[in-house]
């Protein structure tokens, strides 16, 4: 699976409001960030648009997190920037029927989509923003294979 740079940067954005006590300028979090500040910008409109954040114009305008950093799931923002977390061809894993050989690989789809949501629907902005996170995540990195990148 790949996380697409419009969900990265979406997270980091918000990591950046959720240490901040005040509205901070998309110009500010592109800096802060080091991130495309047009990219960026449609990113805060979709946030803003799926009520992750609030924005206000002015002098004292930016962005705010709409909601405590402790309840913005890692998962509620990828499902706004990004859609599903777990489709196969745009649709969803248990809508799927495959016939012969194959007649098993929905349940694959099934669990793979489980075990995103083992780990994405249990961290929140504030415990990444602590370093304190769950056990849904320090499991995997626990382990020392969950490092190595595997190729062909």
């Amino acid at each position: 699976m790949q996380i697409p740079a419009k969900a990265e940067y979406a997270i980091r954005a918000l990591l950046t409001l959720a240490a901040s006590n005040t509205s901070v300028s998309a110009e500010h979090l592109a800096a802060e960030q080091q991130l495309p500040a047009k990219f960026l910008g449609a990113i805060l409109s979709d946030l803003r648009r799926g009520g992750l954040v609030t924005s206000q114009r002015g002098p004292e305008g930016g962005f705010r997190l709409a909601y405590d950093p402790d309840a913005i799931m890692i998962a509620d923002i990828l499902r706004v920037v990004s859609g599903p977390m777990a489709g196969v061809r745009g649709m969803r894993p248990e809508t799927l029927n495959y016939g012969g050989d194959a007649e098993h690989l929905r349940d694959v789809w099934v669990a793979v989509r489980a075990a995103l949501r083992e780990v994405l629907e249990h961290v929140t902005l504030g415990q990444v923003l602590r370093g304190d996170l769950p056990a849904a995540v320090t499991r995997f990195t626990a382990d020392e294979d969950a490092w190595i990148t595997r190729q062909l």
